[in-house]
């Protein structure tokens, strides 16, 4: 499906933007569009992979006019850009909605506008149930998203979004902090021991936006199916791959912190499509006009339990070292 298609990455110099442009580059699509405000990274990206498909522009999503500009005849977008740093969120929580709210909700239209024919939005488990600016603007921009699908008519701009947990070793994730205090000989620091994370490679969650491509509903969230371990067995298995004996020490939980993830909510449960590897969640097709449905309720809902780091398949600290080493990150540092 890729094959002579123009594809654009928005925020593509991070690190999963990284990810699913080396992953395209594979396929025969014509021409990779990495648009991000960053040119230092951009330049370094250019200077590093040296591929005529890939075109970079400079730009902010903010900005309607440069995302629009650089979207013409554009097939597919894949919308990563966004600020992701919980604690920095807390503090500029105005500046999350600039970027996830709106910056996402400028790619969108802009999508429409240009016809294309595909649109995949990164989300975060932090949207559900969420108690930090990260997570609420996330939240909203599924919202966004769910909004944008309603309005299309058959033929129209095809979006659906993928939900992640811990994607290990990309910015953000605690694994490449571990590492840099293992390899300096310094205390590894946890905020709980108890804490609990979902585990996903990078590779995996791009199999999760190839599939979202090739199968995404109009509406649809897809979200993977993980495993998960407490930070402290993050932490010690780290520390026997390393052969190191640096200790642990506890700096209580940061703002904005969940002790675990929740990937679905019950509600969402409740209407979720077992896909084998993944679930897909339609979005709720109820209309304005929603009287009608009150009194019929929604009884199967108190059935359902929420998909969590808590209740999903919990690793232990071997298995949790054997995980870790299949990682290209983690073979890179040893």
């Amino acid at each position: 499906m890729f094959k002579n298609k123009i594809l654009m990455i928005t925020g593509g110099t991070g690190s999963f933007g990284k990810t699913i442009l080396k992953r395209f580059l594979s396929t025969k699509v014509s021409e990779i569009r990495i648009f991000s405000r960053d040119e230092k990274k951009q330049d370094d990206l250019r200077r590093k992979l040296n591929n005529d498909r890939l075109k970079f522009y400079i730009g902010d999503v903010r900005d309607y006019n440069s995302i629009n500009q650089a979207m013409k005849n554009v097939n597919y977008v894949f919308h990563a850009a966004a600020l992701k740093q919980v604690p920095s969120c807390e503090f500029y929580p105005l500046e999350a909605i600039k970027t996830n709210i709106l910056g996402a909700e400028n790619v969108m239209n802009s999508a429409v506008d240009n016809k294309v024919e595909r649109v995949v939005v990164l989300s975060t488990d932090k949207s559900v149930y969420p108690i930090n600016a990260m997570g609420m603007s996330k939240a909203l921009m599924e919202k966004c998203m769910i909004s944008k699908a309603r309005m299309q008519n058959k033929s129209g701009t095809i979006f659906c979004a993928t939900r992640y947990g811990n994607v290990m070793a990309s910015r953000g994730s605690v694994i490449p902090l571990f590492v840099s205090q293992l390899k300096n000989n310094e205390d590894l620091t946890i905020t709980d021991p108890n804490m609990t994370r979902f585990l996903m490679s990078l590779e995996e969650s791009v199999d999760l936006v190839l599939y979202a491509y090739k199968h995404g509903a109009q509406g649809s969230i897809y979200v993977q199916k993980s495993p998960a371990s407490t930070i402290n067995d993050l932490a010690q298995a780290l520390i026997k791959i390393f052969n190191k004996k640096n200790k642990i020490k506890l700096i209580g939980t940061r703002l904005g912190e969940k002790l675990f993830e929740t990937l679905i909510s019950r509600e969402e449960m409740a209407r979720a499509v077992d896909l084998g590897k993944y679930f897909s969640i339609p979005y709720d097709n109820k209309s304005l006009n929603y009287s009608k449905y009150f009194s019929e309720g929604e009884e199967l809902i108190s059935t359902y339990e929420d998909y969590t780091s808590h209740n999903t398949n919990r690793l232990n600290i071997e298995q949790v070292k054997k995980l870790l080493l299949s990682l290209d990150y983690i073979k890179e540092q040893l």
